[in-house]
């Protein structure tokens, strides 16, 4: 092999490592907050901050029960999670398909075309935290709440 083939080939692996420590970290974190939400229960008092939106107004936020709902889905009971924050068990798979694609972005550059967001999609997004917000805090609402009084 010739100098100059070596010296791209370096570089183009060098260049594949440096795209997918992003997503690796991101992995990396993602994977460490689970373990934690796994290990260490939300639900009991004393572990995590509450929520200073629910401690001072006694309402839920869209992200409450969000901690609760991740520690349920980490030990596989999806209808616990679902009634501690429907928003962010919906999230979970959309998340995890956007990084899968940034990840195929990473390994091949040019195979995964890389797709702007839609302004609409993003404000049809912000409409339905903000609706899901005020609904779960109706009180008679089931399965809307956070799951804590």
């Amino acid at each position: 092999m010739t100098s100059l083939a070596a010296d791209t080939e370096r570089a183009a692996v060098r260049s594949r490592g440096a795209r997918l420590v992003g997503p690796l970290a991101v992995a990396a974190g993602v994977l460490a907050s689970v373990g934690l939400l796994a290990a260490v229960d939300p639900n009991q008092p004393g572990h995590f901050p509450t929520c200073p939106f629910k401690a001072m107004t006694g309402l839920d936020c869209p992200f409450c029960g969000g901690l609760r709902a991740v520690h349920d889905l980490a030990h596989g009971n999806v209808v616990a999670a679902l009634d501690r924050n429907v928003l962010v068990v919906l999230a979970v798979p959309v998340v995890a398909f956007a990084w899968l694609q940034w990840l195929r972005r990473a390994v091949r550059p040019g195979t995964a075309p890389r797709r702007e967001v839609p302004p609409w999609l993003v404000r049809a997004v912000i409409v339905l935290v903000l609706v899901f917000w005020v609904v779960r805090n109706i009180p008679g609402v089931p399965f809307l709440g956070s799951g804590v009084g």
